[in-house]
Order: structure tokens, then C-alpha cells, then sequence
């Protein structure tokens, strides 16, 4: 992760046990992001990276199907794009999108929570929690274009990013709705929401499990802009020349000073945030309830 020393940022390894295995699936040649010709893409199989080394812009792009969900092998391929992004001089800034129209991210995936053994849980929450900290202190401008919906961990990711662009459809909420589902959203979930909306418009909308349709997430200032939904790349490309406006020192030692008091938090009590979370979803009445909901989504697919 990022951490502000003088007027230098550094950058730690990344710790990545549930990488073992993982390859980078071979580049394409294409339209770069910001159209220029015979730039190389690169990625993994959920993962689709579309570099602009002249504007020193990368799209990364999140093809998960169905819904984007985080499972361990999303995570992965994400977490190792960002880490090859940030690692080679030539970008400056990210915009974070989804492969998928209509749907951004539908955050944790339920599956690598229920009827699994406790090491699992141990080697996913590891996971989850690297994918912030890495995101929320990341060096580069990180912009989220909201092409879809985007609840619980979704909606998480998007936070942690620098600006918001949302595409103005009625259907594409986003918000931390934990609750709706019995689920608790932990300690830095809600400092993350606090930190974007304030005290008590983060307290009303975790409790009640909120989604917010474009207006009112706009209002609320769970984002930062509403847009036609055609123009939500161009969008992000517009904002992120301005935040390249800014010097790289500057800007990375203010977002460090900025974000740090927070990270900080779940680096001190990031073991115990796991065993909390372990003991939670191992609950028999936890299991029950995500193993109802798991077969009520296989009854609406079927």
C-alpha cells in the first residue's frame, strides 16, 4: 500500500498468498483507451486492462459475469493489474469500469461465504481487505465510471476511488445494503461512507441498507457526478485530465495525508477484523440465511 515519506510515496509489495497460480492471459493489440491506434491490452480472463501510454491513462475494465461479483479469482486478477499499473511509470491514472453494461459490481460473492471451511473465510477476508487498502491508497487517480449497478462490496469499490461518474438510469443504484441481507457491514466499510457523506447520511442509509438511485446518490455526494449514460467515459476522461492537472507529489502526499488516519485503522486490527468476520459467517443461522438466498437466485435464473 501507499505510504507518504517526506514528499516521496511508497509503495509495499503486495501480499498475495491466494495468488499461487495465477497467470496473466496474453495481451490483444487494439483501440487504446483514449483511441489511439495498436496500443496492447492486457489482463486475465476478468480482467480486461485497455492502456493509453500517451495520455498515461489505463482503462481496467471488470468481466466477471454474471454480475462482477469479487470472488478469490476476481480478486486476484484485479488486485495484480493494479499492482502491474502502478509499478510501470508510464500511467498516472486509472478509470475503473465494468465490461458488463448494467451491472458495475454486485460486491462479495456469496458463494465464497457459505458451506466452506473456516480457512477459506481466513484466505477470502484477506482478500477483500487487500482489494481496499490497495485501492484506497493507490498512487494513481483512481476514477470509477458507473455504468451499471452497484450495491454492498460494489458500491465499496467504488468509494475508494478518487471521483465518481454515474450514469444517469433510474435502475442503477449503488449503496451499502448489508443490512437487507443480515449482514453487518464491517468497521471500514462505514468509515469509508462516513468519510464520503458524513455521520449521519452514512448512519441512515447502513442501518436502513439503502440504495441510492442517481439523484439522490448525487445529493447525498455518494458520487460526484450524474451523466447521460453514453457519456460516462468521456466524462471520466475529462475529469481525469484535470486531476492530471495536478502534480503527481502534491497530489499523492495530500491523498495519503488525507486517507492514511482511516487505512491505518485496519492495519492495526486487521487480524481481528478477520477472526470477527470468520465467527460471523460461520453462524449456522448466517450459513441458513445465504444458502436461502443463494437458491432463491437459482430459482430466478431457472
Amino acid at each position: 500500500m501507499a505510504l507518504a515519506v517526506g514528499m516521496r510515496v511508497l509503495t509495499r509489495p503486495l501480499h498475495r498468498p491466494w495468488a499461487r497460480g495465477f497467470r496473466v492471459a496474453p495481451g490483444r493489440t487494439g483501440p487504446a483507451a483514449g483511441g489511439g491506434d495498436g496500443v496492447r491490452c492486457f489482463g486475465s480472463p476478468r480482467v480486461l486492462v485497455e492502456p493509453d501510454p500517451a495520455a498515461g491513462v489505463a482503462v481496467v475494465k471488470m468481466r466477471n459475469p454474471p454480475v462482477n461479483s469479487f470472488s478469490l479469482e476476481f480478486l486476484t486478477e484485479l488486485l495484480i493489474s493494479l499492482e502491474k499499473l502502478e509499478n510501470d511509470k508510464t500511467f498516472r491514472g486509472i478509470i475503473l469500469t465494468s465490461d458488463r453494461p448494467g451491472i458495475f459490481s454486485a460486491g462479495l460473492d456469496l458463494t465464497e461465504m457459505c458451506g466452506r471451511k473456516p480457512e477459506h473465510y481466513v484466505e477470502y477476508w484477506k482478500a477483500v481487505q487487500e482489494m481496499w487498502l490497495r485501492f484506497y491508497l493507490s498512487n494513481l487517480v483512481v476514477i470509477a465510471a458507473i455504468n451499471g449497478v452497484s450495491p454492498a462490496g460494489g458500491c465499496l469499490l467504488s468509494l475508494t476511488c478518487d471521483y465518481r461518474v454515474l450514469a444517469n438510469n433510474p435502475k442503477y443504484t449503488i449503496g451499502l445494503n448489508e443490512t437487507r441481507l443480515g449482514i453487518v457491514a464491517p468497521f471500514w466499510f462505514k468509515d469509508t461512507m462516513v468519510n464520503t457523506v458524513g455521520h449521519r447520511t452514512a448512519e441512515r442509509a447502513l442501518q436502513l441498507g439503502l440504495l441510492f438511485p442517481p439523484a439522490e446518490a448525487l445529493r447525498v455526494g455518494v458520487v460526484d457526478q450524474v451523466v447521460p449514460e453514453d457519456q460516462v467515459q468521456s466524462t471520466a476522461q475529462s475529469v481525469m485530465a484535470q486531476w492530471l492537472a495536478i502534480p503527481d507529489h502534491a497530489r499523492q502526499l495530500t491523498k495519503t495525508l488525507m486517507r492514511k488516519p482511516t487505512a491505518d485503522r485496519l492495519l492495526t486490527e486487521r487480524d481481528a477484523d478477520i477472526q470477527a468476520f470468520v465467527r460471523f459467517i460461520c453462524r449456522d443461522s448466517i450459513q441458513k440465511s445465504l444458502h436461502a438466498y443463494l437458491e432463491k437466485l437459482k430459482q430466478k435464473k431457472g
